[in-house]
């Protein structure tokens, strides 16, 4: 899965929550993550409504106040996660969070056939348009929704796309694509108030439909722990 490398301020540290997180070493270098279906981060729809969860982040750390790193963005009704083939004999620590915030419209888009452009990832034009751009808006609300989602096809493999930032209190905001017969997934993490930028698609992701979603982390889990075992 692709993250675009723009992590958000706040990765750091963990505060206290009702969730009841469980780490299990299946094996001396996996280690297996649970939760229940009733506590903090694991309500709401789908779809991410209101009051509800849009989806979660599960994040893992060699010290327990961190850094924390992104392992993986999940939809809602998904209760477990796998963390394999680990360093012997290192203690891991980890949290989720859950994700609440509306998304955008979609919009469907048809790339031509064909790979990237020899010897370079852009159209013409250079590559400026692959660049996360923060374009001026107005002073936004509270808890809304980004509307105007646009995709623009520059090349076989590459779209961009456009925004407008009505939220005022977003953490960041999450493009999501669902291809072709599949289900929704984050293809790029976003910094508050970006609201322009470009992304090279994966195979599989010619005929896809996209929406950008205005994200808020709610209360972080409790913090879990595991050392791995030595390799036989």
């Amino acid at each position: 899965m692709r993250i675009l490398a723009l992590l958000l301020a706040g990765l750091t540290g963990c505060s206290a929550g009702e969730s009841r997180l469980v780490a299990r070493l299946v094996t001396p270098t996996d280690i297996a993550l649970e939760w229940p279906a009733g506590d903090s981060t694991a309500g709401g729809t789908a779809g991410g409504t209101a009051g509800g969860v849009a989806g979660r982040v599960v994040e893992f750390a060699t010290a327990e106040r961190g850094p924390y790193t992104i392992l993986e963005f999940l939809p809602p009704e998904r209760r477990d996660y796998l963390h394999p083939d680990l360093i012997p004999e290192t203690t891991f620590y980890y949290r989720v969070r859950p994700l609440h915030g509306p998304a955008s419209g979609t919009v469907e888009v048809n790339l031509p056939d064909g790979d990237l452009p020899d010897g370079d990832l852009a159209a013409e034009g250079g590559q400026d348009w692959l660049e996360p751009r923060k374009r001026p808006g107005g002073p936004g609300t509270p808890g809304a929704a980004p509307t105007d989602l646009k995709a623009t096809v520059k090349h076989a493999n590459g779209i961009a796309f456009s925004w407008t930032d009505r939220s005022s209190d977003e953490d960041g905001y999450l493009l999501e694509v669902r291809p072709d017969g599949g289900p929704y997934r984050v293809a790029a993490l976003l910094e508050p108030d970006v609201n322009a930028f470009g992304l090279i698609t994966l195979p599989g992701e010619k005929r896809a439909a996209y929406r950008v979603r205005s994200f808020r982390y709610g209360t972080a889990s409790n913090v879990v722990s595991r050392t791995t075992g030595a390799l036989r």
